[in-house]
This record gives C-alpha cells, structure tokens and sequence, in this order.
C-alpha cells in the first residue's frame, strides 16, 4: 500500500509542475502589458515601470516562471494589485467559506446518491426506480444557477423564511451565517446529487449480478446485509472517483453560486479580480484551485483500492 501511495505522489509532481506552467502562460497570454492594464491608460511611463520592475515583468519570460515557480512553493504568491494584500492570505481567507458549502454540499449528495442509487438499483425497473431515475434526469437538466433564484425567490422572498442578499461571518454570529448558507448547500447538493445516484445506480446494478452476491443470497443472508456488506463496498467505487471529480470541479467553479446568493467566496474572489484585472490574484486563485483540484484525485486514487479490492496496490 504505501509502494501505490508513493507511486500516485511521484505522478502528482509532475502533473503540479504542468499545471503551474499552464496557469503562468494563460495569465501572459492575456492581450496587453498587465502593468498599463492595472494602472490604466492615464497612468505615467515611470508608474508603469516602476510595477513592471515590481512584478518582475521587465526579465525574460523562464526567469519569471522560475522566480514565480519558487516562491509560491514557499507560499508566496505576491500581493494584489489592487489592496496590496499578500494573494496567498487572501485565498486562504476565501476558501474557508468556500470549502464549508462545497465539502457539506458533496457530503449530502453523497449519502442521497448512495441510499437511491442502492434502493433503485436493488428494486430495478419499478416504480420507485423510474422515480429516483425520473428525479435525477430533471435535476440534472436544471442549471444550478436557476435553481438558486428559483429557490430564493420561493424561501427568501415570498416565504421570507431565510435571507436573500449579504453574509454574516461565523465569527459575528454563528447562527446567522448558518441561515444564509442553507440555501446555497441545498442548491450545490440538489444540482450534483443527479449525476452521483445514476453512476451509484449503474455500478450497484452490475455488483448485482456476480456471483458472490447471488452466493451471499443462497445462505440465506436478509438483503439489508448482501447491501451492506457486499454489495455497497465494490459499488461505491466508482461513484468515489466521481465525487473527487465533483469536489474539484466545485472549489474552482462555484463562481456562479457564490455570486447567486452574494457569498464571499474563492469563486467570487476570482470573478472580482478578473473585473478588477488584478493580475496577482488571478493567477494565484487559478494556481491554488488547480493544484487542489490534483490533490483531491490524488486522494481519491489513493482511497480507491480501500472500496474495490479489484485493484491492485503493488
């Protein structure tokens, strides 16, 4: 197990390494000098300049990468453009609030995806089946964005059950953050439970028909055990993998949510620096979600073998 560990590390280096490269040259494929961009167009030559000098930006290209590549290994990812604030504080400061809606939003989706996905697939072409498959279906056809204000317009504006617009940090009052992020976890988790019951109902339905399930059966286990027991651990698999994607995808794409329901987020960080052109903090954002989106896969390789015996780990 820990030869599989070390060799899943070993390939997360390079691929890192490829992701720093690609994040560096986008931010440089940018049309115009980032230094006039920044200032603006009644900015002087020695303003100009003296930022050109300040981001490095008056040395060859590999010099830059190279001294930018080694500093934010250290952590340092410059200071915005526009506040002067350390890039690095400010997305840790973003992600907090951002990892809290993802990771319990996933989680939820999660669980509904496994108990619908086992029970449809355990009672495959009924009715409860075609329910669970019927829901998932309208759901992913849904864009979270829509389900979002459909949502708020129902519970914030008509019911006024919860707020519509700001945030409170959990720092102030805990309560009251807890209220303006019910509605955007529900939203994340409606809008990705679709997609994780049908693989959760596809893999369970081909556990289903081995022969070790029908062997469990023939000795007279009830079904809540073959489920639990033999069914859901080699089913889970590939629903796992699917989830670590789901988790990267939503730490680097949930701009739109978090724009939705007004949340000061990475997502909105992001979206105000590309507006804002602060240069400094998109590339750091691009960089830190990149390298997150690796490192959640790599954990989600290095968990699969502990759900699918299938797989080796030497």
């Amino acid at each position: 197990m820990l030869t599989y560990i070390f060799k899943r590390l070993l390939l997360a280096i390079p691929t890192l390494f490829l992701v720093a490269l690609a994040v560096f040259l986008l931010v440089r494929l940018i049309p115009g000098d980032p230094a006039q961009v920044m200032l603006g167009e009644g900015a002087s030559p020695e303003a100009i300049a003296s930022l050109r000098a300040e981001l490095g930006l008056n040395r060859p290209v590999p010099v830059q990468f190279g001294t930018w590549l080694v500093r934010s290994l250290g952590g340092d990812l410059g200071n915005s453009a526009i506040t002067g604030e350390p890039v690095g504080a400010l997305i840790l400061s973003r992600f907090q609030l951002t990892a809290v809606v993802v990771l319990i939003s996933v989680g939820l989706a999660t669980l509904m995806a496994v108990t619908f996905g086992l029970l449809a697939a355990w009672r495959q072409n009924s009715r409860l089946d075609l329910a669970v498959l019927g829901a998932a279906s309208f759901v992913l056809a849904v864009p979270s964005f829509w389900l979002g204000l459909v949502l708020l317009l129902i519970f914030g504006v008509m019911l006024q059950w919860l707020p519509v617009v700001g945030y409170v940090p959990f720092s102030e009052d805990p309560l009251g953050a807890a209220l303006f992020l019910i509605l955007p976890i529900v939203t994340l988790t409606i809008s990705e439970t679709g997609v994780l019951v049908r693989m959760m109902r596809s893999s369970t339905i081909d556990v289903l028909r081995l022969d070790y399930v029908t062997h469990a059966r023939a000795k007279g286990l009830s079904e809540r055990v073959v489920l639990a027991r033999h069914v859901f651990p080699n089913a889970f698999a590939p629903t796992l993998t699917l989830v670590g994607l789901t988790l990267g995808r939503l730490f680097g794409g949930i701009a739109v949510i978090e724009t939705v329901f007004t949340l000061p987020g990475l997502g909105r960080l992001m979206v105000e620096s590309v507006l804002a052109r602060d240069y400094p903090v998109v590339q750091g954002c691009l960089l830190f979600t990149a390298a997150l989106y690796v490192l959640v896969n790599l954990l989600v390789d290095i968990l699969y073998p502990l759900f699918d015996p299938r797989v080796t780990v030497s």
